[in-house]
């Protein structure tokens, strides 16, 4: 079963990027999904199968104001 992730979720990965940071902020959403690191800014973009596997939490959700 897929994963909620949303637009603007803040992520904890399992593995840090090269800069050392975990945290990462979703910027885009569907087969494949793009992390931007909060550390340097650099935007990855990984498999969602993938992207699920290495998100250790959701840290922060931004709530829509119509929910």
């Amino acid at each position: 079963m897929p994963m909620d992730i949303r637009l603007h979720d803040r992520v904890e990965m399992k593995k840090p990027h090269p800069c050392g940071e975990k945290i990462f902020e979703i910027t885009r959403v569907g087969m494949d999904v793009k992390l931007r690191c909060s550390g340097c800014g650099h935007e990855v973009m990984l498999p969602r199968a993938k992207a699920e596997k290495g998100i250790r939490k959701i840290l922060e959700r931004e709530e829509k104001a119509d929910e």
